[in-house]
């Protein structure tokens, strides 16, 4: 097998079984291919079949580690070879996948951009609810915020994963896993008014009358991610306001506002779609004040001190 072979087969295994997003796969290979070069090109191995030496691949590590990548991009670097060569190490190929457990730059824990609830709540009333393309906007932000959809999950959002009587809708996540997100009460209307007035309205714009997807642009195609970051940064001008806004920041905002106002923990990772429970602690920012607020409320010490003080 020659090393054009192995990554097809990988290329294959993550696109039909894995369920990958595009983005993710065209990422995976350019990281694979970036790694073939640095081996053929510092002598250390004829291929990528060819590696025999674990030390080859702490090397790597130490030659990404003097460009300009940031450590979260080598991180990606590394989980794509380490993918890789289990898959190879799993189908009998190779013996020993020398890309795991490696020891990696550590990651600065960043706190996610939030958008306050105030500054989303103008967002709301700067759509304009009688045109189409309002209407529409004022949809995807219900989408966003109201649910926390990641952008790929809401342009692939279809009419069929929408149940309005029990208020929920079937996400299509990362990785094929399905999961189910709730609506709340306006936001189910809003969804069933657009998708049988307003989105009819644009799909005669298209060719293709038989598409699914809920949210379409003003050509009546199907909303792209470059699409829905235009859409949000109009509505942010519209406002007045000129900060930057992405989906993310909205999907950040929305396990912000549930952790605020009293929900646990694991209901919100549920409806993020995390794996892991560590992924939501770090996702999620819990504000300072909401935090000194709990702590006077609930501490016994501080709840007398505070008694004292009104007496």
């Amino acid at each position: 097998m020659t090393d054009n072979e192995a990554i097809e087969e990988f290329i294959t295994h993550i696109t039909s079984e894995k369920g990958y997003s595009l983005n993710t796969i065209e990422s995976y290979k350019r990281d694979i291919l970036e790694f073939q070069s640095f081996l053929i090109n510092e002598k250390m191995a004829a291929g990528l079949l060819k590696l025999r030496n674990g030390r080859v691949a702490q090397n790597y590590v130490s030659y990404l580690g003097k460009t300009d990548l940031a450590s979260t991009s080598i991180h990606q670097k590394i989980s794509a070879l380490s993918s890789f060569y289990a898959f190879l190490l799993n189908q009998g190929i190779i013996t020993t996948n020398y890309f795991k457990d490696l020891d990696l730059p550590k990651i600065p824990k960043r706190l996610p951009k939030i958008i306050k609830e105030e500054e989303i709540m103008l967002m709301f009333e700067s759509c304009d609810l009688n045109n189409k393309l309002g209407y529409r906007n004022y949809c995807i932000l219900g989408c966003l915020y109201g649910c926390g959809l990641r952008v790929s999950e809401l342009c692939n959002l279809e009419i069929k994963d929408i149940d309005y009587s029990n208020r929920t809708i079937l996400i299509h996540g990362k990785g094929s896993k399905d999961r189910l997100v709730i609506m709340y009460e306006e936001l189910a209307d809003s969804l069933k008014h657009y998708i049988s007035t307003y989105r009819v309205d644009l799909l005669y714009n298209s060719k293709d009358l038989e598409n699914r997807h809920v949210f379409l642009n003003k050509n009546g195609t199907t909303l792209t991610r470059v699409g829905v970051r235009k859409i949000l940064e109009k509505i942010v001008n519209d406002c007045g306001e000129s900060y930057h806004i992405s989906p993310h920041m909205l999907r950040h905002s929305f396990a912000t506002a549930l952790l605020n106002h009293g929900a646990d923990m694991r209901s919100v990772q549920e409806l993020l779609g995390h794996e892991s429970l560590s992924t939501t602690q770090v996702y999620t920012h819990v504000s300072y004040e909401t935090i000194k607020t709990s702590y006077q409320i609930a501490h016994p010490r501080a709840m007398k001190i505070d008694e004292k003080k009104k007496k």
